[in-house]
């Protein structure tokens, strides 16, 4: 049997209910932000939230950064290994080390 990709699954999920009607681009940034705030609310009074709960909405914004992604028809490995490089420039390592400050204070 091939390998099938998670995208791939995604895209097989979605077209079996008919949802891509429903996937603009704002639709899914929209979710992202929602389900991002789910996950935060998993550590709202605890820092040690639970694991499988905070697996689930971690998959959440996952999927909906996947279909964004897919309809913008951008690579997502790509574009984070972009974005990588640019931080890499703001952030050298001789500077940053063991540093949370912003790029502008190093």
């Amino acid at each position: 049997m091939d390998e099938i990709s998670v995208r791939d699954e995604i895209a097989a999920f979605v077209a079996e209910r008919d949802w891509a009607q429903f996937h603009s681009p704002e639709n899914l940034a929209k979710s992202i932000a929602i389900e991002a705030g789910e996950l935060l609310e998993c550590y709202q009074w605890n820092a040690d939230a639970d694991t499988d709960r905070v697996s689930d909405e971690l998959a959440d914004v996952l999927t909906y950064c996947i279909l964004l992604a897919d309809r913008l028809g951008v690579d997502p490995n790509q574009i984070v290994l972009d974005k990588l490089a640019k931080t890499r420039e703001k952030y050298p390592v001789n500077k940053s080390r063991g540093r949370s400050d912003k790029y502008d204070v190093l």
